[in-house]
C-alpha cells in the first residue's frame, strides 16, 4: 500500500515539474533545440501570406505586411514565441485573431501571451518593416537567402526546419524589375512607376528553403516539361551567353530525368526556375522553382576548361538532386545538414558519372572530392560529419568540406558495403516514407540496416559520428622473390582510441610489363592479404591505386622513380594525392623532394584534371613549405619548367592550367615583363585563350609585384565594362593596392558589417591581402582578424567564416602568425569550440610548416 502511493505520488511529482519546466521555456536569442521541439509538438498547418514593397534604392526600407496562420494544440499557458531577429522598431503593428496588441519583443522573439490565443486555428497580422540582413540587396536587384536561420532576420516566422509552411507572396516593385519565387506568377499589374507582381500559393516548405529574388534582370526562357521556365540573369557577355544558355538548360533537364528515373518519383514541386547570381557567395541554393547559381560558373566561353565545364555540371546537378533530398525530404533538425548535401553531392555524381566513361567519373571523384576532405580531416579541428547542435543560431558553422566532401566518400562506402541494389532500395523506402516531411540520419539507417546484414551501427559511428582519417600501412615478408606475407595495418591519424575504418580499395602491384590488381575489404585493424601471397615480387606497390580508399596510404620509396609505368589517369591521382598526405605528415617524401617530382610532372601528365591537382600542390609548397630563400633560388627554375610546359602540351585546356600555374608563382622581373606585355597588349601566348576575368586576374597578379601599381589598376577598372564585375574590382584593388595606407584602410573598413556584405569579393581580397609577398606588412592584420571571427560568423552566411579565416591564414609559414593563433587561442579558453575548431583548420598549414620548413 504504501509503495502503491509512493509510485501515484512520484508519477503526479513528474508530471507537476513537467508541466512547470514547460511553462517555463527560456526565452532566449536564436531558436534552443527546446524551443524548437515545443513548438513542433503543438504547431500545424502552417502559411505565411507575405506582401512585400520593394523600393529601388537598396537604402530605402522594405515594408510589408503579413498574415501567419497556423493550427495551434494550447496544452498550458506558455506564450508562443515567434522569430523575428530585428530591432523592436522594424514591428509596427500586430493583431493576435483580430485583437490589436502592444508589440513584445525580446531577445529575437515576438512573445504572443497564451490569453490571445486558442485551440485549433489562429491569425496573427504583422506590420513591419524587413530586415535587410538575408536579403543582399545590390545595386539593382535583391535576392532572399535565409539558409540556415535567416528567415527571421527578414520577417516573423517559425524558423526552424521541421515546420513546412505554403507562402503566398506578392511584390511591388519598380516597373522595369522582374521577380522570381518558389510558386507560379498568377497577375501582374502596373501601378505608376512600379508594378505589384502577384504569386500562387507555394508548396510545403521550411523557412530557408523560401525565397524570391527581384531586380533588373535579363530574362530567358526555356521548356522543362511541359512549362516554360524562366532564368533570370545580369550577365552581359553575349558569346558566354550564347554558348551557355543551352547547356544550362540541357544539363537541368538531364539532371532532372536521371533523379526521376532513379527515385521513381516524379518532379516533387509545381515549377522550375533560375537566377543567375552575381558575386554569389555560395555556389548554389537550391530553392524549389527560384535555385539560386553563382553567374560565373553557368556562363562560360567556348574555350571553357574540363574543369570548368565539371565544376557546372555538378553544379547544377547537385541543386537539382536537392529537390528530392532536402526540398521533398527535409532534416528534422540543422544537425543532420549534412544529409542533404551528402545526397546531393552523391547524387550529383552519379548523374554526371552516368554520361560518362567509369574512368572519367572515378577520376572526378577522386580530384573533387578527396583533398577537399582531407584539408579538414587531416587537422587537429576536424569535426565528425553529424555534429551536435544545441540553437540554430550556430547552425551556419555546420557547413564545409567535410558534409560536402567527405560525406559523399562515406556515402559511396556505405554501397559498396550493402550492395548498389540494396542501398537503391533502402533509400526509395526512405524517399517515399518521409515525402514533404521530415527524417533524420538515424531514420535512414533504421531503413538502410534491413537491407543489409552489416552492422552499420558500428560502422556509422566511426564514419559519422567520429572526425578522423585513418592511416593504412602494409608489411611484404618476401621469400626469395616470391611475396610470402603481405599484411595490411590501420589506426588513426591522431588519439589512441583504438578503432578502424571497414572500407574497401585497391591495391596495385607494379611490374615492368604488367600491374596486378588486388580489391581488399578492410574490417579491422589488420588483415593478411592471402591472395597476394605467391606472387612475383613487384617494382612497387601502389595502395589506393583505384583511389576509393579514404585515408593516408603509406607509400613506396621506389614509386617516384618509377612513376612512368602508372599509365592509368586515377591510378596516377590516387598517387599524387598520397605522396602529398604523407608529406604532411612527415610520413615521405620532404617538401622539397616532392616539389621536384611534382615540377616534373607538369611536361609528363596529360590529364587535365591531375595537371589542374599537381599544379595545385606545386603552389602549395612553393608559399607555404619551402624557406622564403629557396623560394628565391627555385623560382627562375620553375618558372621555365612551366612555361617550357606550356610550350609543349597540345591540348588547349593544359596550356591554360600551366598559363595560370606560371602567373601564380612568377617572381622575376623576366617573368614580370613577359606577363605585363600579355596584359598591356591583351595578346595571350599561342593558343592559350584568355577572357576579361583572365585579364582582370594577370593584373591582380602582377600588382602584387609592383611596388606603384596605382596606374596599372586604374586601367584594369577602366577595362570592364560589366557593372557587378565593376563593383567587385573595386573592393578587390584596394586589398591588391601597392599603398600600404589604402590596405590598412581597407582592413580597418571590414570591421563594419556593411562593408562585408559582397562576401565573395571580401573572401578574394584577402587572398590579395595576406598575399605571401605581402606578409611582412598582412601579419599585422591578424589579431583584428581573429577578434572579429564571432562578429563574422553572426552577421555573415555560413561559408564566410571559413572563407575569412582560410583566405587570411592560407598560404602563411612564419612562426610569429602562429604565436598570434595560439596566444589567441590561450586567451580565449572559452571560446565557442565550433569556431575554435574553424581556426585549427585554416591554421593547420601554418602548424605543419614549423616542422616542415627547413
Amino acid at each position: 500500500m504504501k509503495t502503491g502511493l509512493f509510485a501515484i505520488l512520484l508519477v503526479a511529482f513528474s508530471n507537476y515539474c513537467h508541466t512547470q519546466i514547460k511553462s517555463q521555456l527560456k526565452i532566449e536569442s536564436g531558436v534552443s533545440y527546446e524551443l524548437a521541439r515545443f513548438r513542433k509538438s503543438t504547431l500545424s498547418d502552417i502559411t505565411y501570406e507575405l506582401d512585400l514593397k520593394i523600393p529601388e534604392s537598396k537604402s530605402e526600407r522594405i515594408s510589408g505586411t503579413e498574415a501567419l496562420s497556423f493550427n495551434y494544440k494550447k496544452e498550458s499557458e506558455e506564450p508562443l514565441q515567434i522569430d523575428f531577429k530585428e530591432d523592436a522598431s522594424s514591428l509596427t503593428a500586430v493583431s493576435v485573431n483580430g485583437k490589436i496588441i502592444q508589440p513584445v519583443l525580446k531577445n529575437e522573439h515576438i512573445v504572443i501571451e497564451a490569453v490571445y490565443l486558442k485551440s485549433g486555428t489562429n491569425t496573427i497580422h504583422f506590420t513591419f518593416l524587413a530586415g535587410d540582413g538575408a536579403l543582399n540587396r545590390r545595386d539593382g536587384y535583391l535576392y532572399a537567402l535565409f539558409v540556415p536561420d535567416r528567415a527571421r532576420t527578414m520577417f516573423p516566422c517559425f524558423d526552424q526546419p521541421n515546420l513546412k509552411a505554403n507562402y503566398t507572396l506578392s511584390l511591388t516593385i519598380p516597373e522595369k524589375w522582374s521577380a522570381i519565387t518558389n510558386g507560379k506568377l498568377k497577375e501582374t499589374t502596373i501601378e505608376g512607376k512600379n508594378k505589384r507582381l502577384n504569386f500562387g500559393q507555394s508548396d510545403l516548405l521550411p523557412t530557408y528553403l523560401f525565397s524570391f529574388s527581384a531586380g533588373d534582370f535579363k530574362t530567358f526562357t526555356a521548356k522543362i516539361g511541359q512549362e516554360d521556365s524562366k532564368i533570370l540573369y545580369r550577365e552581359t557577355d553575349s558569346v558566354k551567353i550564347k554558348n551557355s544558355m543551352d547547356s544550362i538548360f540541357s544539363l537541368y533537364k538531364n539532371s532532372l530525368a536521371y533523379y526521376e528515373k532513379w527515385t521513381g518519383i516524379s518532379h516533387p514541386f509545381q515549377k522550375h526556375g533560375m537566377v543567375a547570381v552575381p558575386d554569389f557567395q555560395f555556389g548554389g541554393m537550391e530553392h524549389p522553382g527560384a535555385i539560386l547559381f553563382q553567374n560565373s560558373t553557368l556562363f562560360l566561353d567556348k574555350n571553357a576548361t574540363q574543369n570548368q565545364l565539371n565544376s557546372r555540371s555538378n553544379l547544377i546537378a547537385h541543386e537539382v538532386a536537392h529537390l528530392w533530398f532536402g526540398d521533398m525530404v527535409t532534416m528534422d533538425w540543422f544537425n543532420d545538414v549534412w544529409m542533404k548535401e551528402v545526397f546531393a553531392n552523391f547524387m550529383a555524381d552519379k548523374s554526371t558519372g552516368a554520361s560518362s566513361d567509369k574512368r572519367v567519373y572515378d577520376l572526378k571523384f577522386l580530384t573533387t572530392h578527396f583533398p577537399a576532405a582531407y584539408s579538414v580531416d587531416r587537422t587537429l579541428g576536424a569535426n565528425p560529419i553529424r555534429q551536435n547542435l544545441d540553437n540554430l543560431k550556430n547552425a551556419g558553422m555546420m557547413y564545409g568540406p567535410i558534409i560536402y566532401n567527405k560525406a559523399p566518400i562515406m556515402m559511396r562506402q556505405l554501397e559498396l558495403l550493402a550492395g548498389e541494389e540494396n542501398f537503391r532500395n533502402g533509400v526509395d523506402e526512405y524517399l517515399k516514407k518521409y515525402a514533404y516531411g521530415n527524417a533524420t540520419w538515424p531514420d535512414l539507417i533504421t531503413i538502410l540496416d534491413k537491407y543489409t546484414p552489416e552492422d552499420l551501427q558500428k560502422w556509422n559511428k566511426v564514419w559519422v559520428n567520429d572526425p578522423g582519417r585513418p592511416i593504412v600501412d602494409y608489411e611484404i615478408k618476401y621469400k626469395g622473390n616470391i611475396i610470402e606475407r603481405f599484411k595490411v595495418s590501420q589506426h588513426p591519424e591522431y588519439g589512441k582510441e583504438q578503432k578502424s575504418w571497414p572500407q574497401e580499395f585497391e591495391i596495385s602491384l607494379f611490374y615492368a610489363d604488367r600491374v596486378e590488381k588486388s580489391i581488399i575489404k578492410l574490417s579491422g585493424s589488420q588483415q593478411e592479404i592471402s591472395e597476394l601471397k605467391g606472387k612475383t615480387k613487384p617494382l612497387f606497390v601502389l595502395q589506393n591505386s583505384s583511389g576509393i580508399g579514404y585515408g593516408v596510404f603509406r607509400m613506396d620509396k621506389d614509386l617516384m622513380s618509377n612513376f612512368s609505368l602508372i599509365k592509368d589517369p586515377v591510378n596516377r591521382a590516387s598517387a599524387y594525392i598520397s605522396l602529398y598526405e604523407n608529406m604532411l605528415g612527415g610520413l615521405g617524401a620532404h617538401p622539397q623532394e616532392l616539389f621536384h617530382f611534382f615540377s616534373g610532372q607538369l611536361q609528363n601528365e596529360t590529364s587535365e584534371l591531375n595537371l589542374r591537382l599537381i599544379t595545385g600542390y606545386i603552389s602549395t609548397i612553393y608559399w607555404t613549405f619551402l624557406p622564403e630563400a629557396q623560394r628565391l633560388k627555385e623560382s627562375e627554375n620553375l618558372e621555365n619548367t612551366f612555361w617550357k610546359a606550356l610550350q609543349t602540351h597540345t591540348a588547349k585546356n593544359n596550356k591554360k592550367i600551366l598559363f595560370d600555374g606560371y602567373q601564380g608563382i612568377f617572381q622575376s622581373q623576366q617573368a614580370y615583363d613577359n606577363l605585363y606585355k600579355i596584359w598591356k597588349s591583351q595578346t595571350p601566348p599561342k593558343e592559350v585563350s584568355l577572357n576579361d576575368e583572365d585579364f582582370t586576374n594577370l593584373a591582380l597578379s602582377l600588382s602584387l609585384r609592383n611596388n606603384e601599381n596605382s596606374d596599372l589598376l586604374q586601367e584594369q577598372l577602366i577595362r570592364i565594362k560589366n557593372p557587378d564585375r565593376i563593383n567587385r574590382f573595386k573592393i578587390i584593388m584596394q586589398a591588391a593596392s601597392s599603398d600600404k595606407k589604402m590596405r590598412d584602410d581597407f582592413f580597418s573598413s571590414l570591421s563594419e558589417k556593411k562593408n562585408r556584405s559582397n562576401e565573395s569579393a571580401i573572401g578574394a581580397s584577402l587572398a590579395y591581402l595576406h598575399h605571401p609577398l605581402r606578409q611582412q606588412v598582412s601579419i599585422n592584420y591578424l589579431p583584428k582578424t581573429l577578434e572579429l571571427l564571432q562578429e563574422i560568423q553572426k552577421t555573415g552566411d555560413i561559408f564566410f567564416p571559413d572563407n575569412w579565416l582560410r583566405s587570411t591564414f592560407g598560404s602563411y609559414q612564419d612562426p610569429k602568425a602562429l604565436k598570434i593563433v595560439d596566444q589567441f587561442l590561450l586567451q580565449n579558453q572559452e571560446y565557442n569550440p565550433i569556431l575554435k575548431n574553424k581556426i585549427l583548420q585554416a591554421t593547420d598549414n601554418l602548424r605543419r610548416a614549423q616542422v616542415l620548413v627547413k
